[in-house]
C-alpha cells in the first residue's frame, strides 16, 4: 500500500512541479499596451527619418550576384506608396490592396478572423503600409493624393525587383520605389490576375503578373522583355520586410520571428537574435544561405505568417538581415542572375504566402505547388513526434464531430486506449500489492527495526510474487511527454483559436472565462483582470471540476498512514485546481476527461481482481473526524 501511494505522491509532485517551473520561468510576458493609431505612425515615422532613399549597394565581396536594394524607410510624408494609386484585392479570405509604387502588397487583412470573439471586432491585419489607404469604389484605385489614414500597425509589407547586373545601370532595374503602370486589370482576385508594366525607356519592358487562390497564396510571376540591342542582364528578388520589432507574446513554448527551409533544413531565428547577425559586407547585420533545389523563407507569428517561396526546384539565395539604421527586420529570396538576348524574355516565378497558418491549407501547398515541408512552418516543438499525430487525430475527430471540445474529449479516450495496456498492468500491479500486505506486515514485525534486512526481504518477496512495484510509475511516465505534446498543439495551433465547446465555454485556446468571484456571473461586478495577482484566486468552474475530478481519483485508495504523506495528499488536488486555472480551457478538459477514465479504469480493474476500491470509505475517512464526546457510546445508565 506504501508503494501505491508513493507512486501517486511522485506523479503528483512531479507534475506540481513541472507546473511551477513552468508558470515562473516559461510564463509570457505581459504584452505592452495599445498604442494610439496616430502615435504609433508618429513614431514610425520618427524611426525611419534619415534613413537612405532605395539603391542599389555594391554586391557582397565573392557573391556574384548583386545585394537588394535598401528600403525606402522615409517619413510617410515622403513615401512614394502614400500617394500612388492602388489596386484592390478581393478573395473569400484576404482583402486589402497594392501598391503601384514598387507594386508593394502592403495592406492585407484575413476576412475569416476577428480579432476577438466579438464578430463585430476587426479583422486581424496581416500587412500594412505606412500609410493606409481608403480605397474608394468598387474596383477603383486611390487617385493620387487621395484619402489617407494612420496605419493602424508598424508597416510590414512584401515587395519585389530587379537587381542590376554587371555593366547595367541600376536606374535601369525597378526597385522597392519605382511607379508601375496597370496594363491588365482592376481587381486582384482568384482567377482574376493583374499585370503591371514599367519602361525603363532604354529598350526593357519590366512587368509582373500577381495572382491569387481562394486562400492565402499569391503567384508573382516577373519578366523583363529585352527589345533593345544588347544583352540586359539582372537577377530578380522578393524582400519581406518589418519596421521595427512586432509585439510577440515572448512565450518559450512558442517560436516567433524568422521562419524558413533551406534544402530540407529548419531555419528558425528570434527577432531579438537579428541585431547580433554577424555584418557582412554591404548587407549589415546578415544570414546568406545558398539554396540548391527548394525552400522558402519570411516571418512567422503565433497564428500567422508571411513567407517568400520560390518555384521549387530552383536555386537562390535565402536572406535574412537587420538594418540598424531604419529599425527593419528583412528577409529576402534573391534569384541567380539571368542574361536575357536581344528579343527574348526573361522571366521567374515564386509564391507568396499571407495568411493564417491552417494546417490544412499549408498540407495543400505542401502538395501543390510542391513548397518543400511547408507544414513544418507550424512550430511543431521538441515533442514534435507526438505532436504532429496528436494534431492529426484531433483534427480528423473535430472534421467527423464538428466540435473542438468534444474532439479533444474523444481524441483523450484515443489516448488512454492507446496506453490501458501499461495501465492494466499498473492496476493489476497494485491489486497484487494489496494481496501481499499481511506478509509484509509480517515481515516488518519479523525483522523489526533491521530495514536493510526488511527491504532485502520485501524485493525477494516481490520476485517470488512476481510483482513491480515500479509499474505504476510508467503510465505517469507517459502522460508527461502527451500532456506537453497536447498543450503544444492546443496553443500554437490556430484550428483551437476562438474554437468554442458549450455553453460558456467559446475559445479553448483561452483560460475559462467564468469565476467564483462573482458566482460564475451571478454577482453583478467584474473579476480580476488576467495577469493580476488576484486573478489566480478567481477559480473558473473548470479548475475547480478538475479539482474534484483529482480529489475523487486519489479516495480509490486508503490515505497513507504517513501525516506527511496524507497532508500531501490533502492539499494537492487544490494546489493543482488553482494552479492550472489559467490554462487554456481545452487543456483543462483535456484532464478532466484523463482523471474521470482513470478512476472508471482503476476501479473496475482492481474489482475484477478482487479488490474493490472501498471508494465511499475512503471519502469519509478523509472528512473531519467528529467530537470523541459523539464518537463514544454513552455507557448504560451513565450520568
Amino acid at each position: 500500500m506504501q508503494d501505491n501511494n508513493r507512486n501517486l505522491i511522485l506523479a503528483m509532485v512531479l507534475s506540481a512541479l513541472v507546473m511551477l517551473v513552468w508558470s515562473i520561468f516559461f510564463a509570457p510576458e505581459p504584452a505592452p499596451p495599445a498604442q494610439e493609431p496616430a502615435q504609433s505612425s508618429a513614431q514610425s515615422g520618427a524611426a525611419q527619418d534619415g534613413a537612405a532613399q532605395p539603391g542599389a549597394p555594391a554586391a557582397p565581396a565573392g557573391s556574384t550576384q548583386g545585394a537588394a536594394p535598401a528600403l525606402a524607410a522615409d517619413a510617410a510624408s515622403s513615401d512614394p506608396s502614400a500617394q500612388a494609386q492602388r489596386l484592390r484585392i478581393e478573395s473569400p479570405s484576404l482583402a486589402g490592396s497594392i501598391s503601384l509604387a514598387g507594386g508593394r502588397i502592403d495592406d492585407l487583412e484575413l476576412t475569416g478572423y476577428h480579432e476577438t470573439l466579438d464578430p463585430n471586432s476587426p479583422f486581424v491585419r496581416l500587412l500594412s503600409p505606412t500609410t493606409m489607404p481608403a480605397l474608394k469604389a468598387e474596383g477603383s484605385p486611390v487617385a493620387p493624393g487621395g484619402d489617407l489614414q494612420p496605419a493602424v500597425q508598424k508597416p510590414y509589407y512584401a515587395v519585389y525587383g530587379w537587381m542590376p547586373g554587371p555593366g547595367t545601370d541600376p536606374a535601369l532595374v525597378p526597385g522597392p520605389a519605382t511607379l508601375w503602370q496597370v496594363e491588365s486589370g482592376t481587381t486582384l482576385a482568384p482567377g482574376r490576375p493583374v499585370t503591371l508594366a514599367w519602361d525603363n525607356g532604354a529598350g526593357q519592358i519590366f512587368r509582373r503578373v500577381y495572382e491569387l487562390d481562394d486562400k492565402f497564396l499569391f503567384t508573382v510571376t516577373q519578366s523583363v522583355e529585352n527589345t533593345g540591342t544588347a544583352p540586359f542582364a539582372a537577377a530578380p528578388y522578393g524582400i519581406l520586410a518589418r519596421h521595427g520589432k512586432p509585439d510577440t507574446q515572448n512565450f518559450f513554448v512558442l517560436h516567433e520571428g524568422v521562419v524558413g527551409m533551406t534544402d530540407g533544413k529548419l531555419l528558425e531565428e528570434k527577432y531579438k537574435n537579428l541585431p547580433d547577425l554577424a555584418p557582412m559586407a554591404g548587407e549589415g547585420p546578415a544570414q546568406l544561405i545558398e539554396v540548391q533545389e527548394n525552400g522558402w523563407v519570411g516571418f512567422t507569428d503565433k497564428y500567422w505568417m508571411t513567407t517568400l517561396a520560390p518555384a521549387p526546384g530552383n536555386a537562390f539565395t535565402a536572406v535574412v538581415k537587420y538594418a540598424p539604421g531604419a529599425d527593419i527586420y528583412q528577409t529576402e529570396t534573391r534569384m541567380p542572375m539571368q542574361t536575357v538576348a536581344p528579343g527574348a524574355t526573361g522571366t521567374s516565378s515564386s509564391y507568396l504566402f499571407a495568411g493564417a497558418k491552417v494546417w490544412e491549407t499549408i498540407n495543400g501547398y505542401q502538395q501543390a505547388p510542391g513548397i518543400d515541408r511547408f507544414v513544418d512552418s507550424i512550430d511543431w516543438g521538441w515533442f514534435y513526434f507526438l505532436t504532429k499525430p496528436i494534431f492529426r487525430l484531433l483534427h480528423w475527430l473535430h472534421g467527423f464531430i464538428g466540435n473542438m471540445g468534444w474532439s479533444i474529449i474523444g481524441l483523450t479516450f484515443i489516448l488512454k486506449l492507446l496506453v490501458f495496456p501499461l495501465a492494466r498492468k499498473s492496476y493489476i500491479s497494485m491489486a497484487k500489492m494489496k494481496e501481499l500486505q499481511p506478509q509484509m506486515e509480517a515481515l516488518k514485525e519479523r525483522t523489526g527495526d533491521d530495514r536493510m534486512k526488511y527491504q532485502k526481504e520485501v524485493m525477494e518477496l516481490y520476485k517470488r510474487e512476481k510483482v513491480n512495484p515500479a509499474a505504476g510509475c510508467l503510465p505517469v511516465l507517459l502522460q508527461i511527454p502527451i500532456f506537453f505534446s497536447l498543450y503544444k498543439v492546443i496553443f500554437v495551433t490556430i484550428e483551437l483559436r476562438h474554437a468554442p465547446w458549450l455553453g460558456w465555454i467559446r475559445d479553448l485556446s483561452a483560460p475559462d472565462p467564468s469565476s467564483l468571484w462573482n458566482l460564475f456571473g451571478l454577482l453583478p461586478w467584474a473579476t480580476p483582470g488576467q495577469g493580476s495577482f488576484l486573478h489566480s484566486f478567481t477559480l473558473p468552474a473548470l479548475a475547480i471540476v478538475l479539482g474534484i475530478s483529482m480529489w475523487m481519483q486519489q479516495r480509490l485508495n486508503p490515505a497513507p498512514a504517513d501525516p506527511a504523506q496524507k497532508m500531501i495528499f490533502a492539499w494537492m488536488p487544490w494546489i493543482f485546481m488553482f494552479m492550472l486555472g489559467g490554462f487554456a480551457s481545452g487543456l483543462v478538459l483535456y484532464w478532466i476527461t484523463n482523471n474521470t477514465i482513470t478512476i472508471i479504469q482503476q476501479y473496475t480493474i482492481m474489482s475484477m481482481h478482487g479488490h474493490r476500491p472501498d471508494l465511499f470509505g475512503n471519502i469519509r475517512s478523509s472528512l473531519p473526524a467528529r467530537g470523541k464526546a459523539e464518537a463514544k457510546p454513552k455507557e448504560k445508565g451513565g450520568k
